[in-house]
């Protein structure tokens, strides 16, 4: 729209940019990330081990509560099973959602999602031991 003056304010907001050696343009629809490639590269991979070992302690959990349950001759509650998988399924959810949310963020808040989402995935786990054995039973 044309201000009293009659320059457009789109045209006023480029010479803006062209005055500050910036193209408008150019930074339309583009974030510029404020960690270095190699430093989130290496901080996914860091904690993408951690968060794997926890993937593995619940499928050992699985595994194991599975087997303990079969020499018990009894199977698990749907509640059992709901609680058992998601422990599985839950820090790679959880690493996918803090790696998207870091992905333009600075390195500090980049750790302080991971481990957040750490600290959930050790909740839940603690909550399968917290319910006990029986809890998950028929």
């Amino acid at each position: 729209m044309n201000d009293r003056t009659g320059v457009n304010a789109s045209d006023a907001d480029a010479a803006a940019a062209a005055d500050a050696g910036t193209d408008e343009t150019s930074t339309v629809g583009t974030r510029r990330r404020l960690t270095p490639l190699w430093i989130a590269t290496t901080l996914a991979v860091i904690f993408g081990l951690v968060y794997a070992y926890d993937v593995w302690e619940a499928v050992g959990n699985l595994v194991g509560l599975s087997l303990n349950a079969q020499s018990l001759d009894t199977q698990f509650s749907a509640f059992g099973w709901i609680v058992l998988v998601g422990a599985v399924v839950l820090p790679a959810v959880l690493f996918g959602i803090a790696f998207w949310l870091g992905r333009y963020r600075a390195p500090g808040s980049q750790v302080l999602l991971y481990v957040v989402g750490l600290g959930a995935s050790a909740a839940l786990s603690l909550d399968v031991y917290v319910l006990g054995f029986a809890r998950l039973l028929v």
